[in-house]
């Protein structure tokens, strides 16, 4: 039954969710927030959702870089190298960026009669990305629902697995990885050396999956 809408960034986790519960998926929303990776990310979001037949929008977000501070929003160089942990990584979070994707998500939902959001949060991002956490994706569900005359509630199968377990589930599905994008630098090809690049290297290698990104710097 197609009951959901999508929270599709064209990343590992989310493209992975797409073609994992795709069966349930009636419309994909990417978000044009301005971060330095988003337009090509959109670029294999949109890809996903042609090659599936499922709708795909995309809604602009311009006044997060007007007003919002994140060094995803600041261009290639305002991006830290190094491993994916809290003091490397805390630059780069966009302030309750997932909530209020979510809040337009459920509108969406709503309008549609559709009575699931889906996002591919993990336990990765716990430490790091506050709107990422159980603590946060629960009570967000709840007031969603409280909020709803149809009930709209948070789907996030993901929140307490690794992302290492996220790309074997891509393994049996069969996703190619290759497209998709994850550096948060946004350059034609993965620096290979930031946290997201480090994150999306060690989490391919653990899955058994023969890498098909191509990095400028290849940091293992």
């Amino acid at each position: 039954m197609k009951d959901s809408v999508i929270v599709l960034s064209g990343g590992m986790d989310s493209v992975t969710l797409l073609y994992d519960k795709r069966e349930h998926i009636a419309l994909a929303i990417t978000f044009d927030y301005g971060s330095n990776h988003n337009q090509r990310e959109a670029a294999f979001a949109a890809l996903h959702c042609q090659r599936l037949g499922i709708e795909h929008l995309v809604i602009p977000l311009a006044f997060f870089g007007q007003y919002f501070k994140s060094s995803l929003l600041e261009g290639a160089d305002a991006i830290p190298d190094g491993d994916y942990d809290a003091d490397n990584m805390q630059s780069t979070v966009v302030p309750f960026r997932n909530g209020i994707m979510l809040s337009i998500a459920c509108g969406m939902a709503e309008s549609r009669g559709l009575t699931k959001v889906l996002i591919a949060n993990h336990f990765g991002d716990h430490a790091i990305y506050p709107d990422c956490r159980a603590s946060f994706i629960r009570p967000m569900s709840e007031a969603m629902k409280a909020g709803t005359y149809i009930g709209v509630e948070v789907w996030a199968p993901y929140t307490d697995i690794t992302k290492t377990d996220i790309a074997r589930i891509g393994k049996q599905l069969g996703i190619n990885y290759g497209e998709t994008y994850s550096c948060y630098k946004g350059r034609e090809k993965h620096c290979g050396c930031c946290g997201t690049c480090r994150e999306r290297i060690e989490a391919l290698r653990e899955a058994g999956i023969d890498d098909p990104t191509e990095y400028e710097t290849l940091s293992k």
